[in-house]
């Protein structure tokens, strides 16, 4: 929020700061709250391409340019989000033992917060 905020300022532009909706319900279970991670994640890429588009079609390419840094953002924060619900299903979802939720936490100990994107991908690093 504060990079969209400082950019606004740098372009001369005044910045109001509307009441921010309250979170969602509490997730039922750990399975549901990944899923609403996942899903938050989905809906703030969202409103990022919003801005894209607006920013495309008055041909604001400073702003277009600015927002491109978020769309990347996004499509790692996307890839991380549902990753985290795969491995959850994989260690049985909303039936997930204690045993394979402590190993579960084990290896995301270990894990990057970077996802690793296709786009990133060459021939010579697959």
């Amino acid at each position: 929020m504060m990079k969209f905020l400082e950019y606004i300022l740098e372009r001369g532009a005044k910045v109001s700061v509307e009441a921010i909706p309250a979170p969602p319900k509490e997730p039922t279970n750990i399975q549901n709250c990944f899923e609403q991670v996942f899903e938050q994640e989905v809906d703030n890429t969202k409103g990022i391409y919003k801005l894209v588009k607006m920013s495309f079609d008055e041909e604001d390419w400073a702003t277009w340019h600015f927002i491109q840094w978020f769309v990347k953002e996004q499509t790692e924060e996307e890839t991380l989000a549902l990753n985290l619900l795969d491995k959850i299903k994989i260690a049985g979802g909303v039936n997930a033992s204690g045993e394979a939720l402590y190993a579960l936490d084990k290896d995301l100990q270990t894990r990057s917060d970077d996802a690793e994107l296709a786009e990133d991908k060459t021939a010579l690093n697959p």
